[in-house]
C-alpha cells in the first residue's frame, strides 16, 4: 500500500477548477516530483496534504488514515510526520537561526533546551551549515536561507519531506547544492520526498518517479526514462518546452513576423 494516496480529489477556487479528478499514489521512501504548467495546482497538492487547504471531493490518506475530514487538532498529529520547505523559505525575520529551528520543536515536542540545542546543531549539520545558530535571516544569502529552511523542516525528524519549488531563484551552484541535499536527506533520514518544481533538470536529478498534472488530473506518472520516451503529446510538449499553438500565439507571430 502506498504511504500517501489521493483518490478522485476535486478542488476549485470559485469558478477556477484546479482538480477535477486527481488520483495519485506516493510510495514509502521514494522521491516523487510533481511537474506541470503554471496554474495546474502543483503547490495546491502539498497544501491539501498538510491541511492548509481542504479538498472539495475525493479522499486523501496517509498511511491508511483518511485525513480528508480531520479537524485542525487531528491534523496536528499528521503534520508532525511531515516537514515542508516553503517556496520563499519562510524564515522568521525576528528570530535568529537557532530560534527559527527551535520554534517547531518547542511547539510540538517535549524536549529539554539541551536536547533542542543538539537537534538544531544536528539539523544544520545535515545541510552543511554547522555553527551559524546566532546568524539572522537578513544576513543569509538566498541559498543559505533555503538550506536553513530545509534544516528547520527536518528538526522534528519527519517521515515525509515536501519541497515547494526548492531551487527557484537560486544560481546553478546553489541549485546543484539543494538537489544534492534532497538526495542526501532521503538517504540519511530515509524520508519520503515530494518535490514540486518547474525545473526539469532538477526533477530528473532527484526523482525516482515524476507525476505530471494537467487538465485537473495526473496525466502521467513514471520514471525519468519513461517520461523521456513517452508518446503522449501533452507530456512531450511540456518536457520539450513547446508552447501551445493557440489564437494568442498566432496573433503574436503575425505581429513580430
Amino acid at each position: 500500500m502506498a504511504l500517501i494516496e489521493f483518490r478522485n480529489v476535486r478542488k476549485a477556487f470559485g469558478s477556477k477548477v484546479v482538480y477535477e479528478d486527481l488520483t495519485l499514489d506516493i510510495n514509502r521512501g521514494e522521491s516523487l516530483t510533481i511537474i506541470g504548467g503554471s496554474g495546474t495546482g502543483k503547490s495546491v497538492l502539498l497544501k491539501l496534504l498538510i491541511g492548509l487547504l481542504r479538498c472539495d471531493g475525493g479522499t486523501i490518506s496517509v498511511d491508511g488514515e483518511d485525513i480528508t475530514e480531520y479537524s485542525e487538532s487531528e491534523l496536528v498529529r499528521i503534520r508532525q510526520r511531515i516537514g515542508m520547505l516553503f517556496q520563499g523559505a519562510a524564515l522568521f525575520d525576528s528570530l535568529d537561526v537557532r530560534e527559527n529551528l527551535a520554534y517547531g520543536l518547542r511547539e510540538h515536542l517535549r524536549l529539554s533546551e539541551e536536547e533542542i540545542d543538539s537537534r538544531v546543531a544536528e539539523s544544520l549539520g545535515y545541510v552543511g551549515l554547522s555553527g551559524i545558530e546566532e546568524m539572522w535571516p537578513a544576513d543569509l544569502s538566498g541559498g543559505m536561507k533555503k538550506r536553513v529552511a530545509l534544516a528547520r523542516a527536518v528538526t522534528a525528524r519527519p517521515e515525509v519531506l515536501l519541497y515547494d519549488e526548492p531551487t527557484t531563484g537560486l544560481d546553478p551552484i546553489n541549485t546543484t547544492r539543494i538537489n544534492r541535499l534532497i538526495l542526501h536527506l532521503k538517504k540519511t533520514l530515509c524520508v519520503t520526498s515530494v518535490v514540486v518544481t518547474h525545473d526539469l533538470q532538477s526533477a530528473y536529478t532527484v526523482s525516482d518517479r515524476l507525476a505530471m498534472i494537467a487538465d485537473g488530473r495526473v496525466i502521467f506518472a513514471g520514471t525519468a526514462e519513461q517520461i523521456r520516451s513517452t508518446e503522449d503529446p501533452m507530456v512531450r510538449d511540456f518536457i520539450e518546452g513547446n508552447a501551445p499553438h493557440d489564437e494568442d500565439t498566432e496573433t503574436l507571430l503575425r505581429v513580430v513576423g
